[in-house]
């Protein structure tokens, strides 16, 4: 039996109200799993073998939220004259367009139905675009020349990421290969096409897409947002473009409504989080938020980006409890009405993303968030005034939005968790925060500040090490400080100094070691500026990090 009872007038009450609303989007939310032909014993049924092996690495168990729904309740609602779209496995129930809500009682009263939810979905008010890129006055170039690497020749985009060190993860050999992204956005217009993703398609790198708002439909027909998206990560022309992900896996998911805003889309997103989940995604980047929609009834109140109230911030949570890295756009409204960020990125597990310009400073336009003892948000930071980006026409140019800032800092995750494979999810978001360029003062603008992506590969605990462990100390230090390490044989290393921005201080290039303990004193350091300092060793033979730690610069 039901676990509630509407009297008729209740019944009356809320008939009523849905026909006043019309045709339009709910979630169906179900009892249980009872009777669902899926068991925890064989997740195979339900998740692919790289799914299983990511829970695997983390220790994380396949549990009955994992099971799919039970497909006779989905059958039972479907029977009643609506249109199953979404089915939510974590969330126990389905999508349903619902052309007449004289059915809506009938569901209701369902034995296995728990609750109904509006979405909303049915209106076409707003311009594709208007509601994802931040600028619409492009700079666009082509056949533009800047600075480069050995690896890559990155034109325009060098800025983007080397302002992460990036440009020293990909000559270290780091470029995202083997990881998996899955791109939840808008539409992927001419992705399929455009020459910047050549490598990726002859690579066999796109994984596959999914359209979760109109199931069936292509997304490469769909806007552009998502392409662009893909470029900042996935792109390689090179002069033009080169991503921070260049040889990481996609998967391209729509579940944004790019012409409406409702509820129902928030649905939709925890919908694709599942399938990215299900076919063993490593991260998920999602340049899309949640505030207010056009129906203002469904609108958030700034009290429910508490972390886990929204849905679509409940389902990033549990992306990021099944070991996903959950990387969002922090959001634009920093000079409007609204400010604040907006869900998911209020998330508890979910790596939020400020954006900064080219000088590194806060974007005016980059949603502000808040620092207590508990919660940082945003989280870290990324260019994203002026991120070189695809277009549709096959150009490249500048726009600007924390949409961009996301998908540069997804890469470069990507990057770093392919350095570092045997790391958990929580592990990998807590190393990038704590490389942040403020991460001892962070603020509710750009949160722990740009994180150093060569700077956490130079940290303990990177898979290279071999030896005991580097003392350093004073630590804090004023005006120099000693090392102290030993050594297997006689042999020679290189010692640096590296600020957080990638900055070289101090290089000792064949520095002569003895069998046993050796100790070299850096002085002269006084007029460093105050802040933390990774000190390195690597072997003159191989390159491999031998030693490394971190110090910090006190004030005179």
């Amino acid at each position: 039996m039901k676990s509630r009872l509407l009297t008729i007038a209740f019944v009356l009450l809320v008939f009523q109200s849905w026909a006043q609303i019309g045709p339009d989007k709910y979630f169906v939310e179900f009892l249980d799993k009872t009777g669902t032909p899926y068991s925890i014993s064989d997740p195979s049924a339900f998740l692919t073998q790289r799914a299983i092996d990511r829970r695997a690495a983390q220790n994380i168990p396949v549990t009955e939220q994992d099971l799919p729904v039970n497909p006779a309740y989905v059958a039972g609602v479907a029977a009643l004259g609506v249109t199953p779209i979404d089915i939510s496995k974590w969330f126990n129930g389905v999508i349903i367009y619902v052309p007449d809500t004289s059915v809506l009682a009938s569901i209701e009263e369902l034995p296995f139905v728990k609750d109904i939810i509006r979405g909303g979905g049915k209106g076409v008010t707003t311009t594709v675009e208007d509601k994802f890129f931040l600028e619409k006055q492009y700079s666009r170039f082509t056949a533009a020349r800047f600075k480069s690497t050995g690896t890559y020749d990155y034109g325009p985009s060098y800025w983007q990421i080397h302002m992460l060190n990036g440009d020293m993860m990909h000559d270290a050999g780091y470029r995202g290969e083997g990881m998996v992204i899955a791109v939840l956005d808008g539409g992927f217009q001419n992705a399929d096409i455009l020459p910047v993703f050549d490598s990726l398609w002859a690579n066999n790198q796109i994984l596959g897409t999914r359209d979760f708002v109109n199931p069936g439909n292509n997304v490469f027909n769909e806007m552009s947002h998502g392409m662009s998206v893909l470029s900042t990560m996935g792109g390689n022309y090179p002069g033009e473009l080169i991503g921070t992900a260049p040889k990481a896996g996609y998967w391209l998911l729509r579940s944004e409504d790019g012409l409406t805003e409702y509820l129902v889309e928030e649905y939709n997103w925890v919908c694709a989080a599942e399938y990215a989940d299900s076919v063993g995604a490593d991260i998920i980047n999602s340049s899309l938020g949640y505030t207010t929609f056009e129906d203002s009834t469904l609108n958030h109140t700034w009290a429910e980006l508490d972390g886990n109230t929204t849905p679509v911030t409940r389902g990033a949570n549990i992306a990021a409890s099944k070991g996903i890295v959950v990387v969002n756009s922090a959001g634009n409204s920093g000079n409007s009405a609204w400010r604040y960020i907006g869900a998911p990125a209020d998330g508890n597990d979910v790596l939020a993303i400020a954006a900064v310009d080219s000088l590194m400073q806060p974007a005016s336009f980059s949603s502000h968030g808040w620092v207590t003892a508990s919660r940082v948000k945003p989280n870290v930071a990324a260019l994203g005034k002026g991120t070189t980006v695809a277009f549709t026409d096959g150009t490249f140019g500048h726009t600007s939005g924390t949409s961009f800032s996301s998908p540069v800092m997804a890469g470069m995750t990507a990057c770093l968790w392919e350095a570092r494979p045997y790391l958990y999810q929580s592990d990998v978001r807590r190393m990038i925060e704590q490389s942040g360029s403020q991460y001892n003062d962070p603020d509710t603008l750009v949160g722990y500040g740009i994180p150093n992506f060569y700077l956490i590969l130079g940290t303990p605990g990177n898979g290279n090490e071999t030896r005991t462990k580097l003392s350093a100390y004073p630590n804090p230090f004023t005006a120099s400080f000693t090392l102290e390490f030993s050594s297997p044989a006689s042999e020679k290393v290189n010692i640096e100094v590296w600020s957080l921005m990638g900055e070289r201080i101090y290089s000792d290039l064949r520095f002569p070691t003895v069998k046993g303990v050796n100790q070299v004193t850096l002085d002269q350091l006084s007029g460093l500026n105050p802040g933390i300092y990774l000190v390195r060793i690597t072997s003159e033979k191989d390159g491999k990090t031998l030693y490394s730690a971190k110090l910090e610069k006190s004030v005179m």
